[in-house]
């Protein structure tokens, strides 16, 4: 098995690229979208599985390149594992997550006052490695953990703010950056794709 020497970050979104690079070996060449102008394809998927697939696909078929694309989200017991596959979609056209968290907030309310003790969660992660000639394999990892009550900490994007994982006091917002990328979600996908880099 030939190791991955170049590969195309199959995301727009900048905390996301910055995360997936860090995930791996330093010697491989990173490509972003951004730079070159190649806009995200719609994620029409029902899936993590799916929009990852079709994101790993549609980049990797532009630049002629292995692609490494995530789709990941956040699912919350009380409200059925909504967001999910919507996560960043209810954060609006302009990727505004402070809306995103407040949605949460408001829909948790809704369904229940005082939901300090029914808050468990969970972020999912699907990764998708797509080579040029179609081929391709996928991991998948998740992360358990609560909503806090309250927004803290300015690390990390998306919902981090609001997420406590098990076994921790801090939200992902506010954890060092080592520590988060150790323990999340993105971690744990990479693990079931990590052999095609070392």
């Amino acid at each position: 098995m030939n190791k991955i020497e170049e590969i195309i970050i199959g995301t727009n979104n900048e905390g996301k690229y910055k995360e997936i690079c860090d995930l791996l070996p330093k010697n491989v060449k990173k490509y972003f979208p951004k730079e070159y102008g190649i806009l995200t394809p719609e994620e029409t998927g029902k899936s993590f599985e799916e929009n990852s697939f079709i994101k790993a696909s549609y980049f990797s078929k532009k630049m002629n390149l292995i692609c490494l694309s995530d789709d990941s989200g956040l699912e919350i017991d009380l409200l059925k594992g909504e967001p999910g596959i919507y996560s960043s979609r209810w954060s609006g056209e302009k990727n505004n997550f402070d809306l995103a968290i407040k949605k949460i907030f408001v829909k948790m309310n809704s369904i229940k006052t005082n939901w300090r003790n029914d808050n468990t969660a969970r972020f999912v992660c699907c990764m998708t490695l797509f080579w040029p000639d179609g081929k391709n394999h996928l991991g998948k990892g998740t992360v358990k953990g609560k909503i806090s009550t309250l927004k803290k900490g300015e690390n990390g994007f998306g919902y981090d703010p609001i997420f406590i994982p098990n076994g921790y006091s801090q939200t992902f917002g506010e954890m060092k950056f080592k520590l988060k990328t150790s323990i999340d979600h993105r971690y744990n996908a990479f693990l079931k794709i990590k052999k095609f880099f070392t």
